[in-house]
């Protein structure tokens, strides 16, 4: 569980330099990466926490 944290941390970290790039340099491919990256870090945010609900609710 701590190991998902830590990536999911990771994940957020490199969406948010992502997009310091993309202000820094104006190139949208950087814009872009920090979109998906994002998108992917919070589903697999909400997924994580589905399962810690769903596991105090059984």
């Amino acid at each position: 569980m701590l190991l998902f944290r830590w990536m999911l941390l990771f994940a957020l970290l490199a969406a948010l330099v992502c997009f310091m790039f993309y202000a820094g340099t104006g190139q949208l491919r950087f814009r872009n990466y920090g979109w998906i990256v994002l998108k992917w870090a919070l589903i697999a945010a909400f997924g994580f926490f589905g399962v810690l609900i769903l596991e105090r609710v059984a």
